[in-house]
């Protein structure tokens, strides 16, 4: 599909609340917004969409053409990715369904868009059948509101034992004498907790890390040794990304094992990280306030926010990672 057409397709869609005219006037349509595999950057395309035993389901057809489009080796690479439908817009981690899940799945597709049986029919290739997840909904009683960046550091850090807890569960379920590959769900779902963690620590090294040495000196020591840690917890997620590019032959006890140490090492980073800046960082109001051009002292930020013109934003949401 020209880029062009896209182009259009999507700033029609954004202006009118999800709503197009032309082929795809009365259909379901989403957008889809990846990173690029390569380039690291952006990259939205409208897509159909199919609701099948309570999933949101997307077909990289390409309408059938020999090869996936660019979009589906994208989130191949990065699984986390942004979905626009109706008003709506929220992120999501993108699973190809495998198996006789993805033979079911693709059955209720076509029974409710049978062109999709012609594409398949068009060409050799599998058509995979994404499931785009959506964070888990929340609990009865709402999420506390982040008032300062202790509550921000905290909200990220929950995110992160939580997707470390949920992918260990998922490798450990996987008992010896089962079949060695493991699977894109797990594969997928390690990604994007190795992206939500790469997407923090540099956020922290970037950014609040030398503000709070600046206007803390005290904490020269603390902050060097979460440097370490960051430097220490990277490897270890280096290794397993390079595990997780040969899942189809990867060994699941050497992926527990992986992610076995990880567990240890990010947790008592995480209690370390919290006993040492969560003092300091309460006093910290979230979002960081902005000084007034030229205006008096009284509203300029304090000497102790060590996050100055909104760069807190640069923390990851929980559910992106």
């Amino acid at each position: 599909m020209p880029m062009s057409f896209n182009l259009n397709v999507i700033e029609e869609f954004r202006a009118n609340d999800g709503r197009v005219g032309g082929p795809f006037e009365g259909g379901d349509l989403l957008l889809l917004t990846t990173t690029g595999a390569r380039s690291g950057r952006p990259h939205t395309v409208p897509l159909g969409y199919v609701r099948a035993e309570g999933l949101l389901l997307v077909v990289a057809s390409a309408a059938g053409a020999p090869e996936h489009p660019q979009w589906y080796r994208n989130l191949l690479a990065h699984p986390v990715v942004r979905v626009e439908l109706g008003t709506e817009a929220f992120d999501t981690v993108a699973v190809p369904a495998e198996g006789a899940r993805r033979e079911r799945l693709f059955a209720a597709v076509v029974r409710k868009a049978p062109g999709y049986g012609d594409y398949q029919a068009h060409t050799d290739r599998e058509l995979p059948v994404i499931v785009l997840e959506r964070p888990e909904p929340p609990s009865d009683s709402p999420a506390p509101v982040a008032r300062n960046l202790a509550d921000k550091l905290l909200e990220s850090h929950t995110w992160l034992r939580a997707q470390l807890r949920h992918v260990r569960e998922e490798a450990h379920a996987h008992l010896p004498g089962r079949p060695a590959t493991l699977g894109l769900q797990l594969r997928q779902h390690c990604l994007a907790f190795c992206d939500g963690l790469t997407h923090h620590h540099t956020s922290e090294d970037a950014a609040i890390f030398p503000a709070l040495a600046r206007s803390h000196p005290e904490l020269a020591e603390a902050l060097a040794r979460l440097g370490e840690q960051h430097r220490a917890i990277g490897r270890i997620k280096e290794e397993l990304v390079a595990l997780l590019a040969g899942i189809a032959v990867t060994e699941p006890e050497r992926l527990r094992t992986e992610l076995d140490r990880m567990s240890a090492e990010l947790e008592a980073h995480l209690d370390f990280e919290e006993a040492e800046l969560l003092p300091v960082l309460a006093g910290i109001p979230f979002p960081p306030t902005r000084p007034a051009p030229n205006g008096p002292a009284r509203n300029r930020p304090a000497r102790n926010r060590p996050v100055r013109n909104g760069s807190a934003s640069g923390e990851p949401t929980p559910g992106r990672g």
